[in-house]
């Protein structure tokens, strides 16, 4: 099976928790808050591997961790950091949320690498927590959790030109003959479950990269046979050669193949339904010199098959399309269809196809595993915050210590809770209940 998408799990690092510790010394039999903070924890990273062409490493293993941050210890030791997760794909991959189907990250262009979760921030040590007031505080700061998210990979081949056209229509055989490219080659359906990519050489430094897209069939569009799975690295392309079996070996004709494979790229859409396309009669070597008749006429005189290479340039021409007859297997015309598709090349715009993003996990996931309300309650004339997050601040935090209520202070400020405050109209001397607390506000 081939394996250009997937759906895997993937999941941060949790940040270590602080310590809390004392110095115990001979002869200081107080001494100060020593606990060190916590590590943080490992970032998910996707990572560009240009020796990949398929998501296969993905097919039978669908969950992937980094390393929790270790707790802090004593003595000011800070915990060690989780292991970054790093997950290598090919280029070309969109990742998205499998939930939504948003793109978080398309893999391409100058996109190498991405960080798509972060992990959990370390807890800080009960040293950071001591003031004049409070010289020996017995809590320390837990670390962030971590973050976890379902996402499906999608690849989308990244190459100059793609071959099209039915199974065994010889496009194997012509990327193997024009480019370092080694797709195996055989007279049966679907030979290519794998898109090959190849480079083309045309000298003087000058190249461009093929790829061998798998046969389409006749439904694809709607997902008949391994078609739609494939359509979609056709979306990338500047260029298409569409090849047609001219010698209708497998008893097919010609011209109906050349129909079906334009039905279903118009069904597709409009990305590929409009890439320019050179299309090439393959096979010339098969058709017979001397054909058998196919009927008598009225005279009595036999009559012949028309010439199948004359009837596919006709085609060819009457939708304003380059043609070339060739022959992979003999290497009749190979050398004047690569020069045409250099040729035209040169004449197309560079096409870059990028998928902007639409979700950022590190965000969101924030938003979703730490909630939070905050709302105006008329009829105790307060406001009120609530949600896990401020709770477990709270839990750690000793207010009554000038470093404490400073952190608090601090807290509110940075995840927007003042200015959702403000927004829903709070003066000075409103009453605010936090976690069971109630505080005045002043500015």
């Amino acid at each position: 099976m081939f394996a250009d998408r997937a759906r895997i799990i993937i999941k941060s690092g949790k940040g270590g928790d602080g310590h809390v510790s004392f110095r115990r010394e001979k002869y200081v039999p107080d001494g100060g808050p020593n606990g060190g903070d916590g590590g943080r924890g490992g970032d998910v990273i996707f990572v560009v591997d240009k020796g990949m062409n398929t998501l296969s490493d993905y097919r039978h293993k669908h969950k992937f961790a980094a390393g929790d941050g270790e707790e802090g210890g004593k003595n000011n030791c800070r915990g060690k950091d989780g292991e970054d997760r790093i997950l290598k794909v090919p280029e070309g991959t969109v990742i998205k949320d499998a939930e939504s189907g948003r793109v978080i990250a398309d893999m391409s262009g100058n996109t190498k690498e991405v960080k798509i979760l972060s992990g959990g921030k370390g807890g800080l040590g009960n040293q950071h927590f001591a003031t004049s007031t409070m010289q020996a505080p017995k809590y320390a700061q837990p670390g962030k959790p971590s973050k976890e998210l379902e996402v499906f990979l999608e690849m989308k081949l990244i190459a100059d030109v793609g071959l099209v056209g039915f199974p065994s229509v010889g496009k194997s055989s012509l990327i193997r003959r024009v480019s370092n490219a080694k797709p195996e080659v055989a007279d049966y359906h679907f030979t290519t479950i794998t898109p090959h990519l190849g480079v083309v050489d045309m000298g003087d430094g000058n190249s461009f990269v093929m790829a061998d897209i798998p046969g389409l069939i006749e439904g694809a569009a709607e997902g008949s046979g391994l078609g739609h799975d494939f359509l979609r690295h056709i979306e990338r392309n500047r260029l298409l050669v569409h090849i047609l079996d001219a010698a209708g070996v497998e008893g097919r004709d010609p011209l109906e193949d050349y129909r079906v494979i334009n039905e279903e790229l118009a069904k597709y859409g409009e990305s590929v339904a409009n890439i320019p396309q050179i299309v090439v009669a393959n096979k010339c070597d098969l058709i017979p010199a001397d054909p058998e008749p196919v009927d008598i006429d009225e005279r009595g005189e036999f009559v012949y098959p028309e010439d199948p290479v004359k009837r596919i340039k006709a085609a060819a021409e009457k939708d304003g399309r380059e043609f070339v007859a060739i022959s992979a297997a003999t290497g009749e015309g190979i050398e004047e269809l690569k020069q045409l598709i250099y040729k035209s090349l040169s004449e197309l715009p560079e096409k870059k196809i990028s998928f902007e993003q639409e979700y950022d996990p590190d965000k969101e996931l924030e938003k979703v595993e730490d909630p939070m309300n905050i709302y105006y309650d008329q009829e105790n004339d307060e406001y009120v915050i609530e949600g896990s997050r401020i709770d477990k601040m709270m839990g750690y935090t000793n207010l009554e210590s000038e470093k404490g209520f400073l952190f608090f202070q601090n807290f509110m400020k940075e995840e927007g809770i003042l200015d959702e405050l403000k927004k829903l109209g709070i003066n000075e001397g409103d009453t605010v209940r936090v976690s069971g607390l109630v505080f005045d506000y002043y500015e």
